[in-house]
């Protein structure tokens, strides 16, 4: 999975990023520092690894992984090239989804590159230089499929579905907005479109307000934004992140009860990536290794067994499955397999959160 991190410039987008990926991208109070896509890559908060390494004490935990990308601030005009626009719009291309980050805080001592702080016009801004760019991408094909249609009647729906599209974006909406059935989709998901990346919005909050973001006017009129075109909205404070990133577990627990939170504002980004994209976790244990394997939810077992190895979804005989709580229950799998809840489950057994798996396959 991997995020691109956006944003104005100076909006907080790589001070996040370092505190999430400790990976150290340069931050600088002026527009552009970040340039080049800085690439961090960050484990999955899992406890039901650590719990299973209890049992198992395994030679190696290893837990599923997000890639960060921060990604170039973007100023107004981003789609004709200026700024670093053009540089800005491929990276996007490249990643699953887009994390927006949006500044819902005052500070003097921090400038704005338009010279004020107001999240939806800052949100409308990015969003459409992506439609603008998306427009003219949609138009081209759209010339190009029109000439194909004259000499093939098949290319006319083609023609009507990016025609339907064009129509949105002069709306000035994204294209993930407009209704689709799965023979639209493929057409648009060959125009590889930046506005049908999905978001999560994350309103960069200060850190004395951050339990207390709902009461945000900035953040409010974020959440709503985000609510209006489907997507989620997180608060999130970028200071506190970087605090945080400096601490042991122990002691992050305490700094965030102390300040009347339950989780890092990196947790939670990543629970809404997994949401926004559909995804789950399943897991393999053992004495060599205890591990958890990302797959799209409602991935069958032997597509789920090629995240492994291609050898093992080419030769799958079935799949040992057993519940992660099922087993927490009773501590073992000689214990599991007593109950009777150790599943012996064929090629059309669809995949659950959780599942603790041992395949069994012919080589």
């Amino acid at each position: 999975m991997k995020l691109g991190i956006v944003g104005l410039p100076n909006v907080g987008k790589s001070t996040l990023f370092n505190a999430i990926t400790k990976a150290g991208a340069e931050c600088a109070n002026y527009p552009f520092c970040t340039i080049e896509p800085n690439v961090g890559v960050v484990a999955v908060p899992d406890e039901r690894l650590t719990e299973l390494a209890k049992i198992y004490n395994p030679k190696k935990v290893t837990p599923a992984v997000v890639e960060f990308v921060d990604i170039a601030g973007l100023v107004k005009g981003a789609s004709k090239g200026e700024g670093l626009g053009n540089k800005f719009l491929s990276h996007i291309r490249e990643v699953d989804a887009i994390v927006h980050v949006v500044r819902c805080f005052e500070n003097a001592d921090i400038v704005h590159v338009d010279g004020s702080i107001n999240s939806l016009r800052d949100v409308e801004t990015i969003n459409l230089e992506l439609v603008f760019a998306d427009l003219e991408t949609v138009e081209k094909k759209l010339e190009k499929a029109i000439k194909a249609a004259r000499a093939d009647k098949k290319m006319q729906f083609e023609v009507d579905t990016l025609t339907r599209a064009k129509e949105v974006l002069a709306a000035g909406k994204p294209v993930r907005s407009m209704e689709m059935n799965e023979d639209e989709r493929e057409v648009i998901k060959n125009t590889f479109l930046l506005t049908t990346k999905p978001v999560i919005y994350v309103g960069n909050i200060s850190e004395d307000e951050i339990a207390t973001a709902d009461q945000n006017e900035m953040f409010q009129r974020l959440t709503e934004y985000a609510k209006s075109e489907g997507s989620e909205a997180l608060a999130i404070s970028a200071k506190i992140e970087e605090e945080l990133s400096t601490l042991e577990d122990e002691e992050k627990k305490e700094f965030l009860t102390e300040l009347g939170i339950a989780e890092s504002g990196l947790d939670k980004l990543i629970k809404a990536s997994y949401r926004l994209l559909g995804l789950i976790s399943f897991l393999t244990a053992g004495e060599p290794e205890v591990r958890a394997w990302t797959i799209v939810n409602g991935t069958k077992a032997p597509q789920a067994a090629g995240k492994i190895h291609s050898d093992i979804e080419r030769g799958f005989i079935r799949a040992e499955v057993v519940a992660y709580d099922d087993f927490m229950k009773y501590g073992s799998l000689n214990a599991v397999k007593e109950k009777g809840l150790l599943r012996s489950e064929g090629k059309e057994y669809v995949m659950k959160d959780g599942d603790i798996v041992l395949f069994r396959f012919n080589v």
